[in-house]
């Protein structure tokens, strides 16, 4: 495995503007007992396989969760399901800590960092669902090796990713489109529906980076793909 140190990121910061006193106070009360432990490399140098104890039901992943609106959204649709979160952005960790609290959702795990130390610690085939919802577009061409879907990133997602499986992918950006298409089936996953516009899963519940997207002009194209 490549060194952590050396790694290139799909995320860029990991810290916004000043957060507001209730979101401190989120992080401070309810991060720490919502966050998965031994994920780290601190915490489990060994990288030894996660206690998946947690887990009541299928098992569901959101890689990058923004704001949260979609994680709680599905967290709340689905209570038999367990979901896991994966977000290194501090304001965007605070904002789900809020929304988890306006919902009283009980079904929601976080990781609170680099998506990567969870891939490196979940066992094999375990995930039935994984969102990957306006990832960072990355959009200069000496970055796109950034993007979430190059085999840096895929290869794990598919060795924990069981088979049948469905992952989706949902962005505004025609380039991650098309590297998306040429890189997720290599790694395992077979393409099974793309729409734009309008034809958004029945779930689907539209996103903060949506709606700008849409009032900037750029539409929205989602992919479903199926583990092999």
């Amino acid at each position: 495995m490549t060194d952590a140190g050396q790694r290139r990121n799909f995320y860029g910061r990991i810290k916004g503007k000043t957060l507001r006193a209730s979101q401190k106070g989120y992080l401070a009360e309810d991060l720490g007992p919502l966050t998965l432990r031994g994920v780290t490399r601190e915490e489990n140098p060994s990288r030894s396989v996660l206690d998946m104890g947690f887990v009541k039901g299928p098992l569901w992943l959101e890689v990058g969760f923004g704001g949260g609106e979609h994680l709680v959204h599905m967290a709340a649709r689905y209570p038999e399901v367990t979901l896991i979160g994966a977000e290194p952005f501090v304001n965007g960790i605070a904002m789900l800590l809020g929304k988890i609290r306006g919902a009283g959702v009980k079904n929601l795990w976080l990781h609170p960092g680099d998506v990567r130390d969870l891939f490196d610690v979940l066992p094999d085939a375990c995930l039935q669902k994984v969102f990957l919802n306006y990832p960072d577009p990355w959009p200069k061409a000496r970055h796109h090796r950034r993007r979430f879907v190059t085999p840096e990133y895929l290869l794990p997602l598919a060795r924990i990713t069981a088979p049948g499986a469905e992952f989706r992918v949902a962005t505004d950006i025609p380039d991650y489109v098309r590297q998306t298409l040429e890189e997720v089936p290599p790694a395992g996953f077979t393409l099974v529906a793309q729409t734009g516009e309008g034809g958004a899963w029945e779930d689907w519940l539209s996103t903060r980076y949506e709606q700008k997207a849409l009032r900037e002009g750029r539409a929205p194209h989602y992919l479903t793909f199926r583990r092999l």
